[in-house]
């Protein structure tokens, strides 16, 4: 493809075209057509960056010219030869031609130059843009396929390898054996939580919001029930839900899944130590098109410094080597996706609350 920018200009009058074509030339490739039915099949045959029509031509204006231009070459940028007094042409120029510019008759040789070359960067700007969502909707393309390899490809040798384990420890009675497939058993429980952690990752930050109907009570009934089957020590933290929810609420469902998760999951992960009294309370109140949720624990809490920065990507506010520095982060950003709002309360050694509001959507 030639460097230069490439013109189409159409014009009843030789004269006008013949100047027009010896003018610029040396700066440009330049097409010309003497009414528009020409112009189009130019326009159609040719690669043409900026397209100059005079308004005043028989048989089809330069508005009309430019109306059918832009159903069979939308790209090239327009530009409309007119006069002063024709300002009904440049409203219809407008609405109906999408019109770069206007540059009024006789023109001015620099005048139009430049209109030329600034209509030629608006030109390859927009093919460069248009060229990067392509290449951008492929790689989303792609990275939907690698998510879906992710879960299936690697999971399912995690799953053969925790069931053979469990089998192997039928086996036998030793007590430095049953220790190594109980190391083999955490190692296979820490990677599927990792896995799933990016998964989630990858839906709270990658996927459009996908909107059902959302009942809460339903939807935390399921993730407590996969709690009690992953976390064995659960049941040493005494967890109080209370959900008010009587009107019908749409959200989506994964990145609530998600919100859900890492809180609940953090609060249960960093408990004190000992003995003393657990808890979770988690509350839920729907109203008026808004979901408030708080959820608290009496955990090891965070500090103040820390506090501005616990949504932040890979941040950890404790030495404690339980979290991935992720999960935070992807409740900030679903909540972000969808729309709500999310603030955190705590003191060291006495726990953390998380406020969140979400909107139906």
């Amino acid at each position: 493809m030639s460097n230069k920018i490439h013109v189409l200009y159409i014009d009843d009058e030789h004269n006008n075209l013949n100047s027009f074509k010896a003018s610029l030339r040396r700066e440009f490739k330049v097409y010309t057509a003497l009414n528009a039915e020409e112009g189009l099949e130019m326009a159609k045959s040719n690669e043409v960056h900026v397209v100059i029509a005079d308004q005043r031509m028989p048989c089809m204006t330069g508005v009309e010219f430019f109306e059918k231009l832009v159903k069979i070459k939308p790209d090239p940028i327009r530009i409309l030869l007119t006069g002063y007094s024709d300002i009904a042409s440049v409203i219809d120029a407008i609405n109906k031609g999408e019109v770069y510019r206007f540059i009024d008759k006789p023109w001015n040789l620099e005048q139009i130059k430049n209109a030329i070359k600034n209509a030629a960067d608006i030109y390859f700007t927009r093919k460069e843009l248009q060229e990067k969502n392509e290449r951008l909707k492929k790689m989303h393309s792609e990275m939907n396929q690698f998510v879906y390899s992710l879960s299936h490809e690697l999971r399912g040798p995690l799953m053969s390898i925790s069931g053979v384990s469990k089998l192997a420890k039928m086996e036998t009675n030793d007590r430095a054996i049953l220790e190594y497939f109980d190391m083999i058993d955490s190692a296979t429980i820490k990677l599927d939580d990792f896995i799933y952690k990016m998964l989630d990752f990858y839906r709270s930050t990658k996927i459009e919001n996908v909107l059902t109907s959302i009942s809460f009570k339903e939807l935390l009934d399921q993730q407590f029930e996969a709690y009690r089957s992953k976390w064995i020590g659960i049941k040493e933290v005494t967890t109080n839900i209370k959900i008010e929810q009587e009107e019908a609420f749409r959200s989506d469902e994964a990145k609530l899944r998600v919100i859900f998760n890492n809180l609940f999951s953090n609060a249960y992960k960093f408990q004190k130590e000992g003995n003393g009294e657990k808890y979770i309370n988690l509350d839920i109140k729907v109203r008026n098109g808004v979901a408030n949720i708080e959820i608290a624990d009496n955990g090891i809490g965070i500090e103040e410094k820390h506090q501005k920065d616990v949504f932040n990507l890979f941040h950890r506010a404790t030495q404690k080597n339980v979290g991935s520095g992720i999960g935070l982060y992807m409740v900030k950003e679903s909540i972000e996706q969808l729309k709500g709002s999310v603030e955190v309360d705590s003191e060291l050694e006495k726990g953390t609350t998380f406020k969140i509001k979400i909107p139906s959507l």
